[in-house]
Protein backbone atom coordinates (compact mmCIF):
# COMPACT_ATOMS: atom_id res chain seq x y z
CA UNK A 1 0.00 0.00 0.00
CA UNK A 2 1.63 3.39 -0.83
CA UNK A 3 0.78 6.74 -1.62
CA UNK A 4 1.45 9.41 0.15
CA UNK A 5 -0.64 11.81 -0.64
CA UNK A 6 -3.85 10.73 0.05
CA UNK A 7 -6.05 12.70 2.11
CA UNK A 8 -5.46 11.24 5.66
CA UNK A 9 -3.05 9.71 5.42
CA UNK A 10 -0.37 9.18 8.09
CA UNK A 11 2.22 7.51 6.73
CA UNK A 12 3.93 6.51 3.17
CA UNK A 13 3.61 2.64 2.81
CA UNK A 14 2.41 -0.41 4.40
CA UNK A 15 3.06 -3.77 3.41
CA UNK A 16 2.99 -7.38 4.86
CA UNK A 17 5.78 -9.62 4.91
CA UNK A 18 5.64 -13.09 2.67
CA UNK A 19 3.77 -14.79 5.88
CA UNK A 20 1.91 -12.07 7.50
CA UNK A 21 4.19 -13.07 10.71
CA UNK A 22 5.17 -9.19 10.32
CA UNK A 23 4.24 -5.58 8.72
CA UNK A 24 6.28 -3.39 8.15
CA UNK A 25 5.02 0.61 7.72
CA UNK A 26 6.82 3.52 6.10
CA UNK A 27 6.88 6.87 7.82
CA UNK A 28 8.30 10.07 6.92
CA UNK A 29 11.44 9.81 9.04
CA UNK A 30 12.07 6.40 8.10
CA UNK A 31 10.35 3.19 9.26
CA UNK A 32 8.78 0.42 11.25
CA UNK A 33 8.32 -3.09 11.96
CA UNK A 34 5.95 -4.81 14.06
CA UNK A 35 5.30 -8.70 15.04
CA UNK A 36 1.42 -10.28 14.61
CA UNK A 37 2.43 -12.96 16.63
CA UNK A 38 -0.65 -11.90 19.26
CA UNK A 39 -3.96 -10.36 18.83
CA UNK A 40 -3.85 -8.08 22.03
CA UNK A 41 0.03 -6.83 21.79
CA UNK A 42 1.66 -5.11 19.05
CA UNK A 43 5.09 -4.96 19.48
CA UNK A 44 7.53 -2.57 17.98
CA UNK A 45 10.62 -4.96 17.00
CA UNK A 46 12.68 -1.98 15.11
CA UNK A 47 12.20 1.60 14.56
CA UNK A 48 14.15 3.59 11.88
CA UNK A 49 14.32 6.95 12.07
CA UNK A 50 17.72 7.92 9.31
CA UNK A 51 15.50 7.61 6.04
CA UNK A 52 12.86 10.38 4.99
CA UNK A 53 9.75 10.00 3.30
CA UNK A 54 10.35 6.06 3.11
CA UNK A 55 7.52 4.72 0.59
CA UNK A 56 8.70 0.87 0.00
CA UNK A 57 9.62 -1.11 2.94
CA UNK A 58 9.81 -4.98 2.59
CA UNK A 59 10.95 -7.62 5.03
CA UNK A 60 12.60 -11.03 4.16
CA UNK A 61 10.11 -13.26 6.01
CA UNK A 62 11.32 -13.08 9.64
CA UNK A 63 14.93 -12.24 8.87
CA UNK A 64 16.88 -9.28 9.42
CA UNK A 65 17.10 -8.44 6.03
CA UNK A 66 14.84 -5.49 4.86
CA UNK A 67 14.54 -3.11 1.68
CA UNK A 68 13.82 0.39 1.75
CA UNK A 69 13.56 3.09 -0.92
CA UNK A 70 12.97 6.75 0.00
CA UNK A 71 10.75 9.84 -1.90
CA UNK A 72 14.36 11.40 -1.62
CA UNK A 73 16.22 8.91 -3.52
CA UNK A 74 14.24 7.27 -5.47
CA UNK A 75 16.07 5.36 -7.67
CA UNK A 76 18.14 3.93 -5.50
CA UNK A 77 17.36 0.79 -3.02
CA UNK A 78 19.06 0.25 0.19
CA UNK A 79 19.09 -3.66 1.93
CA UNK A 80 19.95 -3.04 5.41
CA UNK A 81 20.48 -5.35 8.30
CA UNK A 82 18.05 -3.88 10.90
CA UNK A 83 19.48 -5.59 14.31
CA UNK A 84 23.06 -5.09 13.12
CA UNK A 85 22.26 -1.21 12.12
CA UNK A 86 24.36 -1.62 8.86
CA UNK A 87 23.45 -1.28 5.00
CA UNK A 88 24.35 -4.31 3.53
CA UNK A 89 24.26 -2.66 -0.21
CA UNK A 90 22.55 -0.14 -2.17
CA UNK A 91 21.92 -0.31 -5.87
CA UNK A 92 20.88 2.61 -8.13
CA UNK A 93 18.31 2.28 -11.25
CA UNK A 94 17.85 4.66 -14.21
CA UNK A 95 14.29 5.21 -13.26
CA UNK A 96 11.94 5.14 -9.85
CA UNK A 97 11.48 2.07 -8.51
CA UNK A 98 7.52 1.19 -8.45
CA UNK A 99 7.64 -1.78 -6.28
CA UNK A 100 10.21 -4.40 -4.78
CA UNK A 101 9.19 -7.70 -4.66
CA UNK A 102 11.48 -10.86 -2.55
CA UNK A 103 11.41 -14.16 -1.68
CA UNK A 104 14.14 -16.98 -0.28
CA UNK A 105 15.39 -17.01 -3.70
CA UNK A 106 14.74 -14.18 -5.87
CA UNK A 107 14.80 -10.15 -5.48
CA UNK A 108 13.00 -8.20 -8.33
CA UNK A 109 12.80 -4.39 -9.06
CA UNK A 110 10.05 -2.90 -11.24
CA UNK A 111 10.16 0.09 -12.80
CA UNK A 112 7.34 1.54 -14.81
CA UNK A 113 8.95 0.06 -18.07
CA UNK A 114 11.31 -2.94 -17.04
CA UNK A 115 12.16 -5.19 -14.54
CA UNK A 116 15.15 -6.80 -12.96
CA UNK A 117 15.79 -9.91 -11.38
CA UNK A 118 18.17 -10.52 -8.97
CA UNK A 119 19.63 -13.24 -6.91
CA UNK A 120 18.80 -12.59 -3.47
CA UNK A 121 21.73 -14.60 -1.92
CA UNK A 122 24.60 -12.32 -3.95
CA UNK A 123 22.36 -9.70 -5.42
CA UNK A 124 23.83 -10.56 -8.77
CA UNK A 125 21.44 -9.59 -11.56
CA UNK A 126 20.30 -12.53 -13.07
CA UNK A 127 18.11 -11.04 -15.99
CA UNK A 128 16.13 -7.65 -17.52
CA UNK A 129 13.19 -7.68 -18.67
CA UNK A 130 13.16 -4.37 -20.89
CA UNK A 131 10.30 -2.70 -22.75
CA UNK A 132 7.72 -4.15 -20.42
CA UNK A 133 3.77 -2.36 -20.62
CA UNK A 134 3.56 0.31 -18.86
CA UNK A 135 3.02 -0.11 -15.41
CA UNK A 136 2.62 3.25 -13.32
CA UNK A 137 1.84 1.73 -10.08
CA UNK A 138 4.02 -1.19 -10.18
CA UNK A 139 1.51 -3.68 -10.02
CA UNK A 140 3.16 -6.90 -9.32
CA UNK A 141 3.40 -10.38 -7.65
CA UNK A 142 5.90 -12.87 -6.69
CA UNK A 143 5.51 -16.14 -5.55
CA UNK A 144 7.02 -17.32 -1.89
CA UNK A 145 7.29 -21.17 -2.17
CA UNK A 146 10.26 -22.73 -1.45
CA UNK A 147 10.15 -25.10 -4.72
CA UNK A 148 9.15 -22.15 -6.99
CA UNK A 149 9.38 -18.57 -7.71
CA UNK A 150 7.23 -17.29 -9.85
CA UNK A 151 6.26 -13.34 -11.18
CA UNK A 152 3.59 -12.18 -12.49
CA UNK A 153 2.50 -8.58 -14.02
CA UNK A 154 0.21 -6.47 -16.49
CA UNK A 155 0.92 -7.84 -19.90
CA UNK A 156 -1.46 -5.04 -21.38
CA UNK A 157 -2.02 -1.51 -20.68
CA UNK A 158 -5.49 -1.70 -22.25
CA UNK A 159 -6.75 -5.01 -21.09
CA UNK A 160 -6.21 -7.56 -18.20
CA UNK A 161 -3.95 -9.63 -19.51
CA UNK A 162 -1.11 -11.09 -17.05
CA UNK A 163 2.57 -12.53 -17.67
CA UNK A 164 3.63 -15.09 -15.47
CA UNK A 165 7.82 -15.25 -15.55
CA UNK A 166 9.56 -18.25 -13.62
CA UNK A 167 12.41 -16.49 -12.24
CA UNK A 168 14.51 -19.51 -11.32
CA UNK A 169 14.42 -20.56 -14.84
CA UNK A 170 14.18 -16.83 -16.46
CA UNK A 171 11.91 -18.08 -18.96
CA UNK A 172 8.16 -17.05 -19.60
CA UNK A 173 5.73 -19.36 -18.60
CA UNK A 174 2.45 -18.27 -19.11
CA UNK A 175 0.39 -14.84 -20.77
CA UNK A 176 -2.94 -15.07 -18.91
CA UNK A 177 -6.13 -13.48 -20.29
CA UNK A 178 -7.95 -12.09 -16.98
CA UNK A 179 -9.59 -9.28 -17.58
CA UNK A 180 -11.44 -7.62 -19.83
CA UNK A 181 -9.72 -3.81 -18.26
CA UNK A 182 -6.69 -3.53 -16.92
CA UNK A 183 -5.18 -5.15 -14.02
CA UNK A 184 -5.80 -3.62 -10.60
CA UNK A 185 -4.32 -6.55 -8.13
CA UNK A 186 -2.64 -9.66 -8.02
CA UNK A 187 -1.56 -12.14 -5.84
CA UNK A 188 -0.34 -15.95 -5.25
CA UNK A 189 -1.29 -18.47 -3.24
CA UNK A 190 1.75 -19.43 -0.59
CA UNK A 191 2.27 -22.89 -2.61
CA UNK A 192 2.06 -20.66 -6.20
CA UNK A 193 -0.30 -22.85 -7.56
CA UNK A 194 -2.57 -20.20 -7.37
CA UNK A 195 -2.96 -17.29 -9.02
CA UNK A 196 -5.84 -14.12 -8.58
CA UNK A 197 -6.76 -10.82 -10.13
CA UNK A 198 -8.36 -8.21 -10.53
CA UNK A 199 -9.40 -5.38 -12.64
CA UNK A 200 -9.63 -1.69 -12.58
CA UNK A 201 -13.16 -2.36 -12.64
CA UNK A 202 -13.47 -4.56 -9.36
CA UNK A 203 -16.68 -6.46 -9.60
CA UNK A 204 -14.64 -9.72 -10.74
CA UNK A 205 -12.31 -11.47 -8.68
CA UNK A 206 -10.74 -14.47 -10.66
CA UNK A 207 -8.33 -16.79 -9.43
CA UNK A 208 -5.98 -19.47 -11.73
CA UNK A 209 -3.80 -22.06 -11.60
CA UNK A 210 -0.23 -21.82 -12.03
CA UNK A 211 1.84 -22.29 -14.26
CA UNK A 212 -1.41 -23.62 -16.44
CA UNK A 213 -3.52 -20.62 -16.41
CA UNK A 214 -6.74 -21.88 -16.28
CA UNK A 215 -9.63 -20.51 -14.43
CA UNK A 216 -10.49 -22.27 -11.31
CA UNK A 217 -12.94 -19.63 -9.70
CA UNK A 218 -14.79 -16.59 -10.27
CA UNK A 219 -16.19 -14.45 -7.55
CA UNK A 220 -18.55 -11.32 -7.61
CA UNK A 221 -17.58 -8.32 -5.08
CA UNK A 222 -20.69 -6.46 -6.35
CA UNK A 223 -22.70 -5.30 -9.08
CA UNK A 224 -23.64 -1.95 -8.14
CA UNK A 225 -20.81 0.01 -8.97
CA UNK A 226 -16.81 0.39 -9.68
CA UNK A 227 -14.63 -0.10 -7.17
CA UNK A 228 -10.73 0.67 -6.74
CA UNK A 229 -9.71 -3.43 -5.00
CA UNK A 230 -6.49 -2.75 -3.89
CA UNK A 231 -5.31 -6.02 -1.80
CA UNK A 232 -5.86 -9.45 -2.39
CA UNK A 233 -4.54 -12.35 -0.37
CA UNK A 234 -4.70 -16.31 0.28
CA UNK A 235 -5.25 -17.94 3.10
CA UNK A 236 -1.88 -19.81 4.56
CA UNK A 237 -3.68 -22.71 3.33
CA UNK A 238 -5.23 -21.26 0.20
CA UNK A 239 -8.88 -22.29 1.15
CA UNK A 240 -9.95 -18.47 1.49
CA UNK A 241 -8.87 -15.18 -0.74
CA UNK A 242 -9.76 -11.85 0.72
CA UNK A 243 -10.30 -8.71 -1.32
CA UNK A 244 -10.10 -4.73 0.47
CA UNK A 245 -10.97 -1.86 -1.97
CA UNK A 246 -11.76 1.52 -1.31
CA UNK A 247 -15.05 1.45 0.19
CA UNK A 248 -15.48 0.00 3.81
CA UNK A 249 -16.11 -3.44 2.80
CA UNK A 250 -13.43 -6.52 2.98
CA UNK A 251 -14.94 -9.39 1.17
CA UNK A 252 -13.39 -12.94 1.69
CA UNK A 253 -14.13 -15.77 -0.62
CA UNK A 254 -14.04 -19.56 -0.17
CA UNK A 255 -12.20 -21.71 -2.40
CA UNK A 256 -14.79 -24.70 -2.39
CA UNK A 257 -14.25 -27.31 -5.06
CA UNK A 258 -16.11 -30.21 -6.25
CA UNK A 259 -15.79 -33.50 -5.47
CA UNK A 260 -14.59 -36.40 -7.87
CA UNK A 261 -18.92 -37.27 -8.29
CA UNK A 262 -19.71 -33.60 -8.73
CA UNK A 263 -20.41 -33.15 -5.07
CA UNK A 264 -19.11 -30.38 -2.48
CA UNK A 265 -16.07 -31.00 -0.31
CA UNK A 266 -17.66 -28.75 2.11
CA UNK A 267 -21.17 -28.91 2.07
CA UNK A 268 -21.77 -25.05 3.08
CA UNK A 269 -25.03 -22.91 2.57
CA UNK A 270 -22.88 -20.91 -0.18
CA UNK A 271 -21.53 -23.91 -1.51
CA UNK A 272 -25.05 -25.30 -2.01
CA UNK A 273 -26.58 -22.15 -3.28
CA UNK A 274 -23.37 -21.87 -6.12
CA UNK A 275 -24.46 -24.96 -6.99
CA UNK A 276 -27.95 -24.28 -7.30
CA UNK A 277 -27.19 -21.47 -9.66
CA UNK A 278 -24.84 -23.34 -11.94
CA UNK A 279 -27.73 -25.64 -12.36
CA UNK A 280 -30.15 -23.03 -13.30
CA UNK A 281 -27.20 -21.08 -15.31
CA UNK A 282 -27.59 -23.67 -18.29
CA UNK A 283 -30.91 -22.41 -18.80
CA UNK A 284 -30.34 -19.02 -19.41
CA UNK A 285 -28.46 -16.71 -21.68
CA UNK A 286 -25.04 -16.71 -21.47
CA UNK A 287 -24.29 -13.16 -19.62
CA UNK A 288 -26.75 -14.09 -17.42
CA UNK A 289 -25.22 -17.17 -17.12
CA UNK A 290 -22.35 -15.59 -16.28
CA UNK A 291 -23.38 -13.21 -13.34
CA UNK A 292 -25.20 -16.56 -11.70
CA UNK A 293 -22.14 -19.29 -12.19
CA UNK A 294 -19.97 -16.34 -9.82
CA UNK A 295 -20.11 -16.76 -6.13
CA UNK A 296 -20.32 -14.47 -3.81
CA UNK A 297 -18.58 -13.61 -0.58
CA UNK A 298 -18.33 -16.09 2.07
CA UNK A 299 -17.08 -13.51 4.95
CA UNK A 300 -17.27 -10.30 5.34
CA UNK A 301 -15.80 -7.27 7.16
CA UNK A 302 -17.84 -3.75 7.31
CA UNK A 303 -14.40 -0.62 8.47
CA UNK A 304 -15.32 2.85 10.39
CA UNK A 305 -14.57 4.49 6.91
CA UNK A 306 -14.44 4.50 3.46
CA UNK A 307 -12.49 5.99 0.63
CA UNK A 308 -8.86 5.36 1.78
CA UNK A 309 -6.66 2.83 0.48
CA UNK A 310 -5.66 -0.24 2.75
CA UNK A 311 -4.15 -3.67 2.46
CA UNK A 312 -5.23 -6.78 3.76
CA UNK A 313 -4.07 -10.54 4.59
CA UNK A 314 -5.64 -13.26 6.00
CA UNK A 315 -3.12 -15.32 8.81
CA UNK A 316 -3.62 -17.77 11.60
CA UNK A 317 -2.32 -15.92 14.96
CA UNK A 318 -2.77 -18.37 18.04
CA UNK A 319 -4.75 -20.97 16.36
CA UNK A 320 -7.55 -18.99 14.79
CA UNK A 321 -8.10 -17.47 11.22
CA UNK A 322 -7.66 -13.86 11.13
CA UNK A 323 -8.32 -10.80 8.81
CA UNK A 324 -5.91 -7.71 9.57
CA UNK A 325 -6.60 -4.83 7.69
CA UNK A 326 -4.27 -1.80 7.97
CA UNK A 327 -5.72 1.17 6.80
CA UNK A 328 -4.31 4.40 5.00
CA UNK A 329 -4.89 6.35 8.67
CA UNK A 330 -2.52 4.34 10.48
CA UNK A 331 -4.80 1.76 12.40
CA UNK A 332 -4.34 -2.12 11.94
CA UNK A 333 -7.70 -3.96 12.47
CA UNK A 334 -7.71 -7.62 13.47
CA UNK A 335 -10.89 -9.44 12.74
CA UNK A 336 -12.20 -12.94 13.94
CA UNK A 337 -12.87 -15.28 11.03
CA UNK A 338 -15.38 -18.22 11.19
CA UNK A 339 -14.12 -20.82 8.48
CA UNK A 340 -16.94 -22.87 9.11
CA UNK A 341 -20.39 -20.91 8.57
CA UNK A 342 -18.47 -17.25 7.67
CA UNK A 343 -20.53 -14.15 7.86
CA UNK A 344 -19.95 -11.16 9.15
CA UNK A 345 -16.58 -10.83 10.71
CA UNK A 346 -16.26 -9.57 14.44
CA UNK A 347 -13.47 -7.03 15.59
CA UNK A 348 -10.85 -8.81 17.74
CA UNK A 349 -8.71 -5.52 18.06
CA UNK A 350 -7.89 -2.81 16.74
CA UNK A 351 -4.08 -0.83 17.27
CA UNK A 352 -3.04 2.08 16.12
CA UNK A 353 0.22 1.85 14.07
CA UNK A 354 1.63 5.58 14.23
CA UNK A 355 2.74 5.32 17.68
CA UNK A 356 4.19 8.95 18.06
CA UNK A 357 3.07 11.88 16.50
CA UNK A 358 6.43 12.92 14.29
CA UNK A 359 5.60 16.24 14.44
CA UNK A 360 5.14 16.95 18.08
CA UNK A 361 6.62 14.02 19.91
CA UNK A 362 3.54 13.30 21.71
CA UNK A 363 2.80 9.46 22.40
CA UNK A 364 -0.56 7.95 20.93
CA UNK A 365 -1.97 5.50 22.29
CA UNK A 366 -4.67 2.78 20.90
CA UNK A 367 -7.79 1.99 22.42
CA UNK A 368 -6.47 -0.56 25.26
CA UNK A 369 -3.64 -1.01 23.71
CA UNK A 370 0.01 0.84 23.94
CA UNK A 371 2.63 -0.11 21.06
CA UNK A 372 5.66 -1.49 22.78
CA UNK A 373 8.43 0.73 22.05
CA UNK A 374 12.65 -0.26 21.78
CA UNK A 375 13.93 0.67 25.24
CA UNK A 376 17.65 1.38 23.48
CA UNK A 377 18.24 3.23 20.53
CA UNK A 378 18.96 1.57 17.47
CA UNK A 379 22.61 2.13 15.49
CA UNK A 380 22.34 4.47 13.05
CA UNK A 381 23.03 3.35 9.60
CA UNK A 382 25.73 4.00 7.54
CA UNK A 383 24.84 7.11 5.65
CA UNK A 384 25.24 6.66 1.59
CA UNK A 385 24.81 8.96 -1.75
CA UNK A 386 22.79 8.76 -4.72
CA UNK A 387 24.83 7.51 -7.79
CA UNK A 388 24.88 11.01 -10.37
CA UNK A 389 22.50 11.70 -12.55
CA UNK A 390 24.68 11.82 -15.31
CA UNK A 391 26.01 8.19 -15.12
CA UNK A 392 25.23 5.18 -17.42
CA UNK A 393 21.82 5.11 -19.14
CA UNK A 394 21.50 1.34 -18.10
CA UNK A 395 21.38 0.73 -14.60
CA UNK A 396 24.61 0.91 -12.43
CA UNK A 397 25.05 -1.02 -9.52
CA UNK A 398 27.39 -1.08 -6.54
CA UNK A 399 30.41 -3.18 -6.33
CA UNK A 400 31.32 -5.55 -3.59
CA UNK A 401 34.26 -6.38 -2.16
CA UNK A 402 35.22 -10.31 -1.37
CA UNK A 403 34.14 -9.86 2.64
CA UNK A 404 30.99 -8.67 1.30
CA UNK A 405 31.42 -5.13 2.17
CA UNK A 406 31.02 -2.41 -0.94
CA UNK A 407 33.69 -1.21 -2.69
CA UNK A 408 34.21 2.87 -2.38
CA UNK A 409 33.79 4.31 -5.20
CA UNK A 410 33.48 1.60 -7.40
CA UNK A 411 30.54 1.73 -10.33
CA UNK A 412 29.91 -1.31 -12.74
CA UNK A 413 27.84 -1.83 -15.36
CA UNK A 414 25.04 -4.55 -15.27
CA UNK A 415 25.88 -7.66 -16.13
CA UNK A 416 29.16 -7.22 -15.20
CA UNK A 417 29.40 -8.02 -11.63
CA UNK A 418 32.05 -8.76 -8.63
CA UNK A 419 32.04 -12.43 -7.69
CA UNK A 420 32.66 -11.93 -4.61
CA UNK A 421 29.66 -12.79 -2.80
CA UNK A 422 26.83 -10.54 -0.56
CA UNK A 423 26.29 -11.84 2.25
CA UNK A 424 22.38 -11.11 2.81
CA UNK A 425 21.63 -13.77 5.07
CA UNK A 426 20.87 -13.52 9.45
CA UNK A 427 23.30 -16.05 10.96
CA UNK A 428 21.07 -18.99 11.06
CA UNK A 429 18.29 -17.34 8.88
CA UNK A 430 17.50 -17.60 5.17
CA UNK A 431 19.00 -17.42 2.26
CA UNK A 432 21.43 -19.71 3.48
CA UNK A 433 24.69 -18.02 2.96
CA UNK A 434 27.68 -19.17 5.09
CA UNK A 435 30.75 -17.95 2.97
CA UNK A 436 30.34 -14.34 4.06
CA UNK A 437 29.80 -12.14 6.71
CA UNK A 438 27.55 -8.95 6.43
CA UNK A 439 29.43 -5.21 5.47
CA UNK A 440 28.51 -1.87 5.76
CA UNK A 441 27.97 -0.16 3.15
CA UNK A 442 29.43 3.59 2.42
CA UNK A 443 30.75 3.69 -0.85
CA UNK A 444 29.02 6.15 -3.56
CA UNK A 445 28.65 5.84 -7.33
Amino acid sequence: MDGAGEPGRQFGCASFNQDSTSLALGTRTGYKLFSLTSVEKLDCIHKSANTPDVYIVERLFSSSLVVVVSAAMPQRMNIYHFKKGTEICNYSYPNNILAIKLNRQRLVVFLEESIYVHNIKDMKLLKTLLNTPSNPSGLCALSTSQSSSYLAYPGSVTSGDIIVHDTNSLSPVATIPAHDSPLAALAFSASATKLASASERGTVVRVFSVPEGERLFEFRRGMKRYVNISSLSFSPDAQFLCASSNTETVHIFKLEQLGPRGEDEAVTWTAYMGKMFSAASSYLPGPVSGMMSQDRAFATVHLFSSGQRNVCTLVTIQRLLRLLVATADGQLFIYNVDPQDGGECQLACKHRLVGVDENHGVEIKSEGEQLTQETHSSPSYAETVALPASGHPTATLTGYSEDGGVKKGDVIPEHEFAVGPVCLDDENEFPPINSCRSGTGDGQG
